[in-house]
């Protein structure tokens, strides 16, 4: 009873701490994704600069830890920020918000992740259909909303997925630049309480009904978008 009673005590904390972990990662996915189009539209481009940024951005961010990231970008973003703003004639001391840190460091990284994904999806839709817009006189920007888009969503939703899931479970690094997110509130917890394996079991837990929900959610996504493709199939 009373394990259950300290839960309950720190219950309130640890959801606050959840709302704040799924409001970074909403907010990391969003800036992914618009990186992740412009990178996979960037590689399939005709323009060899535009396909040498995007190698180096997604060579270089696949191949350094998150963690590394998080602190390089809040600390030593930080130092550059405040040089540059000292440079400048500015007398005051800027400060980084961690929640914005953290969400650009997460889309920062994943947005190389969704670059490759995007990139296999706009190749797997036929190129065919693209001449067949063309054929029927519709614009560049016609063809993209209603036939390239579509389609490669359907194609790009497995990697999406995956690499949201991912990304879910690695906001869990913000808690290293003091943002007061679920993995900081249950340490909060679980060192004010002394029972770290109740309090950490728990963030599990909460991180665990993200991602099933996530993963319910992005396979009716899957259903919807395959229908038409199934009964053509048959």
């Amino acid at each position: 009873m009373a394990v259950h009673g300290l839960l309950l005590d720190f219950l309130p904390s640890l959801l606050e701490g959840a709302v704040v972990t799924l409001g970074v990662a909403l907010s990391s996915l969003l800036m992914a994704v618009v990186l992740g189009l412009l990178g996979a539209l960037a590689k399939l481009s005709k323009s060899r600069l535009a396909r040498g940024v995007a190698h180096i951005y997604t060579t270089l961010i696949r191949g350094v830890p998150d963690l590394v990231l998080m602190l390089l970008i809040f600390y030593g973003g930080q130092v550059g920020v405040n040089n540059l703003a000292t440079a400048l004639g500015y007398d005051g001391y800027v400060d980084i918000n961690p929640y914005i840190a953290g969400v650009l460091t997460i889309g920062f990284i994943f947005g190389a992740y969704l670059t490759e994904a995007f990139r296999g999806a706009f190749l797997a839709v036929p190129p065919g259909q693209r001449e067949a817009g063309l054929a029927f006189g519709m614009s560049a920007w016609q063809i993209s909303r209603r036939i390239t888009f579509p389609q490669m969503f359907r194609h790009a939703l497995p990697g999406l997925s995956n690499n949201w899931l991912v990304l879910i479970k690695s906001t869990a690094i913000v808690s290293v630049i003091g943002l007061s997110d679920l993995m900081t509130r249950g340490s909060q917890a679980a060192g004010t309480t002394r029972e770290p394996f109740m309090f950490y079991l728990a963030v599990a837990v909460i991180y665990l009904i993200f991602t099933s929900a996530s993963e319910l959610l992005f396979d009716r996504l899957q259903k919807r978008f395959s229908v038409g493709v199934r009964g053509s199939s048959l």
